[in-house]
Formats: structure tokens, sequence, C-alpha cells
């Protein structure tokens, strides 16, 4: 259950939940916001409209994730595969999401890579790869009609 801070952002609990649980006791805090860091650099090596390539700050963070639930509904995120760095400061994180487009009821489906760094038990740093032609597809894909 989402806190009533972050209840705008329900339709992405399940990543939120995941990502808590991939970073375990490397950070302090209970949701995926209170365990980044104020001045995150979260990073996003694909195009994908609507989303910026950087981001600086959990404001900004907080912002770009209120369009994402504006427009995704996330069911479940799984297939967690947590690699730990060789200095301890970071963890390589892969993991799949299942969803639906809010405006088409398209299925969306995709898998990600994370680069995640660590300072003083919070994020500070957030590099994101995608399937960004699976991302596309769902985004631009019309709904079904059933007879």
């Amino acid at each position: 259950m989402i806190d009533p801070p972050y209840a705008a952002y329900e339709a992405a609990a399940p990543y939120f939940d995941l990502i808590r649980r991939a970073v375990g006791d490397l950070v302090d805090g209970e949701h995926f916001f209170d365990v980044v860091s104020d001045d995150i650099v979260y990073e996003v090596l694909y195009e994908l409209p609507g989303w910026p390539r950087s981001l600086k700050g959990r404001r900004d963070l907080m912002a770009a994730f209120r369009g994402y639930v504006d427009n995704i509904a996330l069911q479940s995120a799984g297939e967690l595969i947590v690699h730990k760095t060789d200095d301890g400061g970071g963890i390589v994180i892969e993991y799949e999401v299942r969803g639906t487009i809010i405006a088409t009821q398209v299925n969306y489906e995709n898998r990600f890579c994370s680069i995640i760094r660590f300072e003083n038990k919070k994020i500070v740093y957030w590099r994101d790869y995608m399937d960004s032609l699976a991302a596309w597809n769902a985004l631009v894909a019309r709904a079904e009609i059933v007879p």
C-alpha cells in the first residue's frame, strides 16, 4: 500500500516495491521517493516522447513519474536480478514490468537494466536502459475493437 504522500503514484506501486526490495538495506527510507537523494541524477539512455533524458533532483523525478502514472498503470514488476558492484557503492538490476496503457487499455510489457549508485544510504545516481521499441509499440497501439 502506498503512503498518503505518494497516493498519486499508486499506478507505479509494483515498480516502487520492486526497487525498494532490490536496494534493501543499502538505503534508508520506506518508499522509492524516500530512498533517493534530494539531488539525485536520473538518466535514461533511450528516447521516449515526454520523458527527459536526464533529471536532477527528487522534485523533478517525482514530476516525471507523475506523467508516467497518468499514462501507464502497472499490474506487476518482477524477474528481479541484482548484481552488486565490486566497490560496494552500487548495484545493477534487471527486471520486467507489466501493465496497461491507460488511454487505450493496450497491454504494456517491458524489460529494464538500471545502474544505481549510493552515498550516505541514499540513491544518488540512476542510469536506466529499457526496450524502447516495446514502450513505443505499446504507446502508439490502438485498442483492439472486440465485436
